[in-house]
């Protein structure tokens, strides 16, 4: 069991529905986070896997607040997140921040390297004069950057090195988690895993925890110390690294082990909201019961929780 201090965030069955539109009308809503539920321990990796389109990006922003959530509570250390508005969320959500994949889009790109810098150093009202350039300075270089980086524009460089400069700007800050969503997408294998060691050290160097959201389990699974499952908005699966690659109990979780990248071109989603589990359609192991009822979210072994009849 867990102390209560050892618990930074806490989702609680978290719900979120976003608008259907066609043109400039709204015709309906859809489902994309349905009754998640999770604890992420302070200074540790939660990875949440799942295919594109799982909802896994939608939980991280409604984790920050970016969407509203529809029902549930996000405790950021016993504190409802849900509840704030206005300067009270600004003062919390200086302690979270994010890894977009999209860089171009989440790097103003009116601003220098230095400037996207200084600009959270202002937010966090640190610094000002030579000691700001200094600390600019510092955080280009912890991430593999140099000053000589900090006059040029985000668009000169690549997909991998956005990441770095993203990741000094969130490190200005001096946040206590950080949400990964996807930053290692469409990137070269050899430039995924040297992203993912510089995510360990500044993890090791400025106390960080993350939630490192990704599409593949094989990628996460030397950086996170627990990982779950996420399919058509809802977890499947949660349990420490070991154990989940060990011994994955629901069906889901071992068609994604059994599988390689290249293969997972059939994978297809489900639109979640739907009566019974949402991946009974694909299920190898499927009676009546999955298609009628939903699977309750237990915990079958200490620090072992899935959503399967079966189980």
């Amino acid at each position: 069991m867990m102390a209560p201090s050892d618990v930074l965030l806490k989702v609680e069955d978290l719900k979120l529905d976003l608008p259907l539109q066609q043109g400039a009308w709204q015709t309906g809503t859809v489902q994309v986070v349905d009754g998640v539920s999770f604890e992420v321990r302070r200074g540790e990796t939660l990875a949440l896997v799942g295919e594109s389109g799982c909802g896994k990006s939608a939980l991280g922003r409604t984790i920050l607040q970016l969407y509203r959530p529809t029902s549930g509570r996000v405790l950021w250390q016993g504190q409802d997140l849900v509840t704030l508005r206005g300067e009270a969320l600004r003062q919390v959500r200086r302690q979270m921040q994010m890894l977009f994949q999209d860089t171009l889009a989440a790097l103003n790109p009116n601003l220098t390297v230095g400037g996207l810098v200084v600009e959270a150093l202002d937010a966090q009202s640190r610094t000002r004069g030579p000691e700001r350039a200094e600390i600019v300075a510092q955080l280009l270089g912890a991430v593999g950057l140099n000053l000589f980086h900090g006059g040029r524009y985000s668009r000169e460089f690549s997909a991998a090195q956005r990441q770095r400069i993203s990741l000094a700007r969130a490190l200005a800050v001096r946040p206590t988690l950080v949400i990964c969503d996807d930053p290692l997408s469409d990137l070269d294998q050899s430039i995924q895993l040297s992203l993912l060691q510089l995510l360990n050290e500044m993890k090791q160097t400025h106390g960080l925890t993350y939630l490192l959201l990704a599409r593949e389990l094989g990628l996460v699974r030397h950086a996170a110390d627990r990982v779950g499952v996420m399919y058509a908005g809802r977890l499947m699966e949660l349990a420490e690294r070991d154990e989940l690659y060990s011994h994955p109990l629901h069906p889901y979780t071992q068609a994604l082990l059994s599988i390689t990248p290249s293969n997972n071109k059939h994978a297809r989603s489900i639109s979640p909201g739907a009566v019974g589990c949402p991946f009974a359609a694909r299920c190898p192991i499927v009676v009546d019961q999955c298609r009628q009822q939903t699977p309750e979210w237990r915990e079958v072994k200490p620090g072992h929780w899935v959503s399967c009849h079966r189980v």
